[in-house]
């Protein structure tokens, strides 16, 4: 691995008699699949080169969840109110660096995108699971997947659940599911696609414009002449080095959400031809420690005893303040009366004890810290009120029934999996611009090649990726199959 950009060859190195094709996409995963079958359906001629030998990339590991709201047709059918500008509100609040142009389009075309996506093949259930958890367990079409209900978001926009869940029990079979579906719809284009085929260095004539690339296959290498190429080969949380250099606490956990090639060989293919890039100091990195819902009436502490986070947060809001803790350690509390120990539990349990002074012995916390933050917690709970961090009222309940036990939140401890969220800066249409935001001819990006509205994991939902990544991996096809 490595974080050195690939060579770029000069418009002289394609050969006369290379292969032609109006819109070449690298890499097969949702965002790749849907560019090209919007480039195949829009009229262009479309090469899919993937690196596996198989479709599906890293989306096919995901647990098969699209974030869509402004009314589609699962909220309506379960009585959940929502509209384009409650979307806008609240997506523009969790953003770090809000894009008002790429937000605004996915929140108009999220109803549209749902139709699109139900009419791969599948449907999604007209049903709602109404408790705290990761992700439906079973075949629910809608939960709320994010932060809509914690404060201070519910402040600034209308909650709705948006997360829909394809059809499918499981964690990833329903993604595998849409993936098939993308490969069937492609075989029915005139679409070629070609599997353990990567794209090895881009191809530029003397204005920089991007009009080929080298692939390569086992031993075998070859050009292709295109009017346009679409990055979507994923991110780069397999890629050592450039975990290192930019998200180095991603080394630290013991797995990644990837398949093999994240290697960040589409961004960097992307900068060789002088894309900039976005937000690549950002993780999703979590280790939830819910369900059972009943754990969320908890408190989290850090080593010092002290709260700082809402617990009724997104798990992933919950594990990014945790990584701002000193030595990236917390500890979530709680007393006889709420333990439901997980079935599968990602933060370990401790141990009990009779005492918090003995708790706070036992993990390093200075002594009455603890006790001080209990007492002022349990004191607050009692009367359904949290000023400190607003935790809204149906999670709190005191814990001052002893024994307490203890689940361990620390990096390193705790079971947490992440993945990078940076990329290739690019328009709404998908084009990748350089340092000075002009547009590079030629070159588009989607997935996570690219900086969408998904930027912050403490304001991430379960959805966006795959949700943003079909999204505006279908405008990049659209656009680079339909503009000269």
């Amino acid at each position: 691995m490595t974080t050195e950009l690939p060579e770029v060859l000069p418009s002289s190195a394609l050969p006369a008699d290379a292969e032609e094709y109006d819109v070449v996409v690298v890499g097969f995963g949702i965002s790749g699949g849907c560019a090209a079958l919007e480039a195949a359906r829009s009229g262009a001629r479309v090469l899919l080169l993937e690196r596996a030998a198989v479709h599906g990339g890293t989306s096919s590991m995901s647990g098969g969840a699209f974030y869509l709201g402004g009314g589609t047709a699962v909220q309506q059918a379960t009585g959940h109110e929502d509209s384009v500008e409650e979307m806008m509100r609240y997506l523009t609040a969790v953003s770090r660096d809000p894009d008002a142009d790429k937000i605004r389009a996915y929140c108009e075309g999220s109803v549209e995108h749902f139709t699109w996506l139900e009419a791969l093949g599948f449907e999604f259930e007209r049903s709602y699971y109404d408790r705290k958890a990761v992700i439906q367990p079973g075949t629910e079409g809608l939960m709320y997947t994010g932060n809509e209900k914690v404060w201070p978001f519910l402040e600034q926009a209308v909650p709705a659940p948006r997360g829909h869940k394809v059809p499918v029990a499981g964690d990833t079979e329903g993604t595998k599911l849409v993936m098939d579906l993308l490969r069937d719809r492609l075989a029915e284009t005139t679409a070629e696609v070609r599997y353990e085929t990567g794209a090895q260095a881009m191809v530029t004539d003397e204005s920089g414009r991007v009009i080929g690339l080298r692939w390569r296959r086992f031993d075998e290498s070859g050009y292709v002449r295109t009017r346009a190429v679409v990055l979507a080969a994923g991110g780069f949380v397999m890629n050592k080095e450039m975990v290192a250099a930019y998200t180095p606490n991603l080394a630290e956990k013991p797995f990644v959400l990837g398949s093999t090639y994240d290697d960040g060989l589409g961004i960097r293919l992307g900068q060789s031809v002088g894309g900039a890039t976005a937000f690549m100091e950002e993780a999703f990195i979590t280790a939830p420690f819910y369900p059972p819902a009943q754990l969320v009436k908890g408190l989290v502490v850090n080593k010092l005893g002290q709260r700082f986070v809402a617990e009724d947060s997104y798990h992933a809001r919950t594990s990014g303040f945790v990584m701002e803790q000193p030595d990236h350690a917390a500890y979530l509390i709680v007393d006889s009366a709420h333990i439901e120990h997980p079935d599968f539990p990602l933060a370990p349990f401790i141990d009990g004890w009779e005492t918090v002074a003995e708790m706070e012995q036992s993990l390093g916390i200075p002594e009455g810290a603890l006790a001080a933050t209990l007492e002022r917690y349990n004191e607050n709970a009692a009367r359904g009120e949290d000023p400190d961090f607003h935790k809204q009222p149906a999670w709190l309940a005191p814990q001052d029934q002893g024994p307490w036990g203890a689940y361990d939140l620390t990096l390193g401890k705790a079971l947490y999996a992440g993945f990078t969220m940076g990329g290739l800066v690019t328009d709404l249409d998908g084009r990748v611009l350089d340092d000075g935001r002009q547009v590079i001819p030629g070159l588009y990006a989607a997935g996570a090649c690219a900086s969408n509205i998904a930027q912050d994991a403490k304001g991430y939902s379960t959805g966006t990726q795959l949700g943003e990544g079909s999204f505006f991996g279908r405008r990049a096809g659209r656009h680079a199959a339909t503009t000269p």
